[in-house]
């Protein structure tokens, strides 16, 4: 059976095809002859599944797409301390290449700007790399976001140099202040070239893919940026990655973006999905004219807005019984789906209201797909107060979501595949210390 999502894709590109407002971008003069009618979209999911339609395959340039991960690798070969030293997070309410520099310390207001890119660019890598070694760190990293090598349009690379005066002014401003720390016409280039970077929509949904899929690479597997990263970039995307028009686009959309002159934008759902079209021309903000519409029709149809309100975490426990009876009765709570805080507090409330009167209690999770860090610490924290409390506690844990688990001091846990298994371990434990069913209230 066809899948219907490419269906689904090609049905939305048609209903934006006819819209022709807009232009390619007309101060660079190899964007400017860019065909103007190419139209393409992406789908990649977070397990590495691929679906398009229209022109995927159609290599244009990256542009400033290539900020959130230039960004993100600076963080992650500086840390997060050089580089908030050198360059903001706030949104700067202006257009790409305004000279927009904090008065006080002359950073540049964030990495999604041009200023901020710039000096994001000379961050990549370590400390003491000459440019041609920064730029293969730049290029090799932006290569292990898209799964494969990226080459540099060195056509489009000549035509960006030869009209870079505002970057070139932006950056001897950014010398003065003591932000850049060298050459500023070679870092200049150097982002140059990362921005004429050679991709395709399908390169960008994979790059996308990545941030939403906690830094790993959904083809490779590769760990391409640490989570907190991840994070990092995400937050910016959110408040600065479409410029000016970054309001309207968190109330509209709501998922964070990036845009591209060359008419890529990319977006990326934390671990859900990333997404990429392509469609050069351009509206007043420098943002895709159909790709901010579709992108727009993605988020309502398909409920992708990163502020959509999730369904209540009341579901949690499945089911709250009792296995048998007497001495050898087990109070077995049934948890269900992903817990985060909300759903562990709902189990919380379920161990405190219930007060089992049962010797054994478990907590069953064979119908949980994941548990946060912080709710495993919740569930373990029931275990060890059960425990305190005179309870024999079980973990029916088939899939090992929480692995080695320490209930903590005075806390003990017997882990199990099965509620069978919980059984037959509380009736040999019952056997083999002689001990009587519990009293309390139930």
């Amino acid at each position: 059976m066809r899948s219907v999502v490419p269906d689904y894709l090609a049905e939305v590109l048609g209903d934006v095809e006819p819209d022709t407002s807009g232009e390619p971008a007309g101060y660079i003069p190899e964007l400017a002859a860019a065909d103007p009618d190419r139209l393409g979209a992406v789908f990649a999911t977070v397990d590495g599944k691929v679906y398009g339609a229209g022109d995927v395959d159609t290599e244009f340039t990256i542009q400033s797409i290539s900020k959130p991960f230039a960004y993100a690798l600076a963080l992650s070969d500086r840390g997060f301390g050089p580089v908030l030293a050198k360059v903001g997070v706030e949104p700067s309410g202006e257009a790409f290449n305004e000279i927009s520099l904090e008065s006080d310390t002359g950073r540049p207001r964030n990495p999604m700007i041009n200023a901020g890119a710039i000096t994001t660019h000379a961050l990549a890598g370590s400390e003491g790399m000459n440019p041609a070694e920064r730029l293969e760190r730049v290029v090799q990293g932006l290569s292990a976001f898209a799964g494969r090598r990226l080459a540099v349009d060195e056509s489009v690379y000549a035509s960006e140099m030869e009209h870079a005066h505002r970057n070139l002014a932006i950056a001897h401003m950014l010398r003065s202040h003591g932000i850049l720390a060298e050459d500023p016409t070679a870092v200049v280039d150097g982002y140059t070239r990362q921005c004429s970077l050679l991709v395709t929509t399908r390169d960008l949904a994979m790059m996308a893919a990545t941030l939403a899929n906690r830094g790993v690479n959904p083809l490779s597997g590769e760990q391409v940026i640490r989570e907190p990263v991840v994070r990092q970039v995400l937050s910016v995307m959110s408040t600065c990655g479409m410029y000016d028009a970054a309001g309207d686009w968190a109330t509209q959309v709501g998922i964070p973006a990036k845009s591209g002159v060359a008419g890529g934008l990319i977006g990326a759902l934390p671990g859900q999905i990333g997404i990429a079209t392509f469609s050069p021309r351009l509206d007043v903000h420098g943002n895709s004219v159909r790709g901010v519409s579709l992108f727009e029709r993605f988020s309502s149809d398909m409920g992708l807005h990163v502020m959509e309100v999730p369904a209540p975490a009341r579901a949690v426990v499945r089911s709250n019984h009792v296995v048998g009876g007497g001495a050898e009765a087990l109070r077995v709570l049934q948890l269900q789906g992903g817990i985060g805080f909300a759903a562990a507090e709902k189990v919380v409330r379920e161990s405190v209201e219930t007060a089992p009167r049962e010797l054994g209690v478990a907590l069953d999770l064979t119908m949980v797909h994941s548990i946060d860090d912080v709710s495993r610490r919740m569930l373990l924290e029931i275990v060890r107060r059960l425990t305190l409390d005179g309870h024999e506690v079980y973990l029916v844990d088939p899939e090992t979501l929480v692995p080695d688990p320490d209930p903590g001091d005075g806390g003990r846990v017997t882990v199990v595949g099965r509620v069978e298994e919980a059984v037959i371990a509380l009736r040999e434990a019952v056997e083999g210390e002689g001990r009587p069913a519990r009293e309390g209230k139930g």
